[in-house]
């Protein structure tokens, strides 16, 4: 299967949406080839894989050539909501339901008949609400909040997950039956350092991509700065990477993208390491899109990193710091975010806490908004810095 490349610009009446899939690496043409085997029947699917991987256009895409069309694809995100308020949200209310419940509100299953409904962050799912939904998989009819008659649905789940799910099964906190039922099909999308033979074709893209939207002329991307490119680790996968360039050209000067142009953010640092030429070995400066943040120094072992993290914690009782917990407690919050690229659910994954915990605490620091989202909108959308044009991920 041919790879879809970008042309720049898209030829008059083209669906932009066509050039969302570079797909040059053979494993990327492999699972493309699944997706397309899978995609004409009705059975429910489970999309694995990291964060930024591109899971929702992978389901995008197996609802764009199924039977449904032309129905509606509705994308709900599991951990976007309380758990007092998700049932209500999934599965709809009748008047009078619960505190502030006036009039009859359907839910995104019911918005989704005839179509495709997307759960992602499945695994975030309460307990109570995975009873709910198995029941809605056997019976095919779901009973909103507060309401005791059956209303039939006709809908296909197509349902991602970030954490392993047969560990949750394992460890009681995803029903063993609900998982064998969501996991009829199973497709994993890879890590981009997985898959490194779709970065470079990706960068282009996203290249021509910021370069209209900037009104910048086509830039070129030199040797050196691919091969920087293909050998960055890439943890934040292809939404990092799409960062990653749009920052570089609005910090690049010239027509040409070369290594030291690129802000590649490595994991816990603060600063872009760009190589000079072979023979010199000696990193680049770059810019950070980020406020200088003090950093301990660099440990290459975990018993030098809690020997570094004991000695600072020293200076901080050395110097009196007001509300010292406190102040620990956030230093860390806002660091493991940072590391997790602004990941609600990876930072709780790390910090072993739940993303409510969290979302409430990033709230109350000021690093996200409290405003309640539609479903659609995924944790990473509370970014500090301004979101990119699109809400969707690139595979």
């Amino acid at each position: 299967m041919a790879a879809t490349l970008p042309i720049w610009p898209p030829p008059p009446g083209q669906d932009s949406s066509a050039f969302d899939w570079i797909f040059e690496d053979p494993r990327s043409k492999t699972l493309l080839t699944e997706v397309e085997q899978v995609a004409p029947s009705h059975a429910n699917i489970l999309i694995t894989g990291e964060t930024g991987t591109g899971k929702e256009l992978i389901a995008r895409h197996l609802h764009d050539r199924s039977a449904r069309r032309n129905g509606p694809f509705v994308v709900v995100s599991c951990g976007a909501f309380s758990e007092a308020l998700v049932d209500a949200e999934l599965f709809g209310h009748e008047n009078g339901a619960f505190a502030g419940a006036f009039g009859t509100q359907i839910g995104w299953f019911e918005a989704a008949h005839g179509g495709t409904i997307f759960l992602d962050e499945i695994n975030d799912l309460p307990l109570t609400v995975q009873n709910k939904l198995l029941r809605v998989l056997q019976e095919h009819e779901i009973v909103r909040l507060g309401g005791r008659k059956p209303i039939p649905i006709d809908v296909r789940i197509v349902a991602a997950a970030t954490a392993d799910l047969d560990e949750m099964v394992q460890q009681k906190r995803f029903r063993k039956d609900l998982y064998y039922r969501l996991n009829v099909v199973r497709l994993h999308v890879l890590t981009l350092r997985e898959r490194p033979g779709d970065i470079v074709p990706l960068a282009r893209y996203f290249m021509e991509l910021y370069s209209r939207k900037l009104g910048y002329a086509r830039l070129r991307l030199t040797p050196q700065a691919e091969q920087l490119l293909m050998q960055a680790p890439w943890p934040g996968n292809v939404r990092e990477l799409e960062n990653t360039i749009h920052r570089s050209l609005l910090l690049c000067d010239g027509d040409v993208l070369d290594a030291s142009s690129l802000r590649l953010l490595h994991p816990g640092s603060s600063t872009v390491a760009a190589p000079s030429p072979p023979a010199q070995q000696v990193p680049a400066p770059a810019l950070s899109v980020q406020p200088p943040i003090p950093l301990l120094p660099t440990v290459h072992s975990e018993s030098a990193a809690h020997a570094a993290l004991r000695h600072a914690i020293r200076q901080l009782c050395e110097a009196n710091a007001a509300d010292l917990y406190q102040s620990v407690e956030d230093t860390l919050l806002r660091e493991v975010f940072r590391y997790c690229h602004y990941s609600q659910s990876e930072t709780a994954r790390l910090l072993g806490v739940s993303r409510n915990i969290v979302r409430a605490r990033l709230i109350r620091l000021g690093e996200v908004n409290g405003t309640r989202k539609h479903p659609t909108d995924a944790d990473d959308t509370d970014l500090p810095y301004p979101p990119t044009p699109s809400d969707k991920e690139t595979p």
